[in-house]
């Protein structure tokens, strides 16, 4: 009855309560991506201070399909005055939290990486949109997503409209945000996403941080041992590779359905875990599978799948000696970095 009552409550009071382009798949130039309003603004997805300071806003990058590419800068969100303003001031906010390094960056109240880390994660999905819609309508097809993918990104879309109204989250955060010490050359940016599944990796020289934007905190209460094994050391780029490929992982296996309860009052929506969610299930863990997807993330090093699974040998790991499970100290790692 709790699922059904949650429910209903999402029903009723999101169409009430704010814009959700996802209940009438609304992807247009002439409204705002954020609060539906009509508008000839737009944004970047990508951060323009982020964009010139690493020199990629001229690189291309491919939709999930394969078949449409853009190049960075040209990635833009249709929006309202309001919401670019905001996003300009957390931009200031981001900034200045990344000159002071790793201590900046840890600094920050995971909100605010969570709408920074969003902006960019919902921007590519809104152009995954954007595409598929109109590929289909040349086709002569309708549009449409399955009722689960609506409710995901529908929550996720209210969760970054806090940026702009008066969203609060009550208790359990609805997300996993871990942020490290990490040890790049200078001036090397990498960042890895996943729009279906709402995960992003963000790594530089000074910090990195994992996001899965919309897990609840399950994985990483699932890796809370990993994750104070880390604690105090400066990871090598090849020990941040593979924790964000065990998170990926984890969240491909993981059996398990946020739901909330959605308030609106007077006040504010508030936003909480439905306690009577069911608890999260993990399927079982395939070496085989786990280490094609690791060997993607470690190309640059050279290492394959067959150097990850060796015959009467454990799996590879950086992260931990296969043997001891002792973490290993990024500095008698002799990868380049």
């Amino acid at each position: 009855m709790q699922d059904l009552k949650t429910f209903i409550i999402f029903l009723i009071a999101m169409p009430q309560m704010l814009f959700n382009p996802f209940q009438d798949l609304i992807f247009d130039d002439h409204f705002c991506f954020l609060s539906g309003t009509l508008t000839n603004e737009s944004m970047t997805v990508f951060p323009e201070w982020l964009m010139a300071h690493f020199k990629f806003g001229h690189e291309k990058i491919e939709l999930m399909d394969k078949e449409k590419s853009y190049h960075y800068e040209d990635l833009r969100l249709p929006c309202s005055p309001e919401v670019k303003k905001a996003f300009d001031d957390l931009d200031v906010k981001i900034q200045q939290a990344y000159k002071e390094g790793y201590e900046g960056m840890a600094a920050l109240d995971d909100h605010l990486i969570f709408l920074w880390t969003g902006r960019m994660v919902y921007g590519l999905l809104y152009h995954e949109m954007v595409y598929e819609k109109n590929r289909l309508l040349r086709q002569g097809e309708e549009f449409d997503l399955s009722p689960t993918l609506k409710q995901r990104f529908g929550h996720f879309h209210l969760m970054l409209q806090s940026i702009i109204e008066p969203v609060a989250f009550i208790g359990k955060k609805p997300w996993t945000i871990v942020v490290f010490p990490l040890k790049y050359s200078a001036d090397i940016f990498s960042y890895r996403d996943d729009t279906i599944n709402l995960m992003f990796s963000f790594g530089v020289n000074g910090f990195g941080f994992v996001a899965c934007l919309q897990d609840n905190g399950v994985i990483g209460e699932k890796q809370t041992e990993l994750l104070h094994k880390i604690k105090g050391h400066v990871l090598h780029p090849v020990q941040f590779e593979e924790l964000y490929a065990r998170f990926h992982y984890l969240d491909y296996i993981m059996r398990y359905e946020p739901k909330y309860i959605i308030n609106n009052n007077d006040e504010n929506i508030s936003i909480e875990v439905d306690p009577d969610t069911a608890p999260p299930v993990f399927g079982m863990w395939d070496e085989d599978v786990f280490a094609q997807l690791l060997s993607n993330y470690w190309q640059v090093y050279g290492i394959e799948r067959d150097d990850i699974l060796m015959p009467q040998k454990p799996p590879l790991s950086f992260l931990e000696n296969p043997y001891t499970k002792d973490f290993v100290d990024p500095e008698m790692i002799a990868l380049p970095f």
